[in-house]
C-alpha cells in the first residue's frame, strides 16, 4: 500500500471572518415571505432620499398611474 498524505483543501477564507458569530443556518427562514410575494425593487440613493418610506413610494406611484394609460 501506498502511503498517501491527505492535504487539506486551501481555505480561502479570511482570518478576521468569525464564523461563530453567524449562529446556526435556519432552512427556510425567508420561506413565508417569498411565498407572500412579496415585491421588492432596489432604489438608488437619490431616489431613496426622496421617498424614505415603502408609503412614500406606493402613493407615488399610484399618482403615477392615474396619469398613464395602463395597459
Amino acid at each position: 500500500m501506498k502511503n498517501h498524505e491527505h492535504k487539506a483543501p486551501d481555505d480561502d477564507l479570511l482570518p478576521e471572518y468569525n464564523l461563530t458569530a453567524l449562529g446556526q443556518p435556519v432552512r427556510g427562514k425567508y420561506l413565508a415571505r417569498l411565498q407572500d410575494g412579496t415585491n421588492l425593487a432596489r432604489l438608488d440613493p437619490d431616489v431613496a432620499k426622496a421617498f424614505p418610506t415603502d408609503e412614500a413610494v406606493n402613493t407615488a406611484l399610484r399618482s403615477l398611474l392615474k396619469t398613464t394609460p395602463v395597459s
